[in-house]
């Protein structure tokens, strides 16, 4: 009896867990991953991501927030409104060389688990950016001698 009584207990928590709305139910974003491609370092890039609600009903952005301190999405304030579309900035201050591999979250009140969308990229030195733009789009080595 004891084994009947868990059994649907779980079932019934496994149903009630799998209807829980989830962001893609409430909003549709333009995409999931903008490719910012090779920038240069110390100049600031920033991106628009637009989130349409469609929902019936108004759907209010919690919070945005994202993965490191590199990347600052802006604070969406007012309630989405059924039908229309926002924009969210993300900026990312490129200071650092590297790879860019950053995801941006958005958190809609009364949804557990927020929408996560990224930005990549390379940040290049600004030798190798030079290098970049005059090899139009492949970065060139410079001749060894020899």
């Amino acid at each position: 009896m004891k084994k009947i009584f868990f059994l649907a207990t779980a079932f019934f928590f496994s149903v009630a867990v799998s209807a829980q709305a989830k962001a893609d139910d409430l909003i549709k974003v333009n995409t999931e991953n903008h490719d910012f491609g090779k920038v240069k370092q110390s100049v600031p890039i920033s991106y628009y991501f637009e989130i349409k609600n469609i929902s019936d009903k108004p759907v209010v952005v919690e919070n945005t927030y994202a993965s490191c301190g590199c990347t600052t999405p802006e604070k969406i304030v007012e309630p989405i409104m059924p039908g229309a579309t926002v924009k969210l900035k993300v900026d990312y201050n490129s200071a650092a060389v590297g790879p860019i591999n950053k995801d941006v979250f958005i958190k809609l009140a009364g949804i557990d688990q927020p929408k996560v969308v990224k930005i990549t990229g390379e940040v290049l030195s600004p030798e190798a950016y030079e290098l970049y733009i005059k090899g139009k789009g492949t970065i060139e080595k410079a001749p060894t001698k020899g």
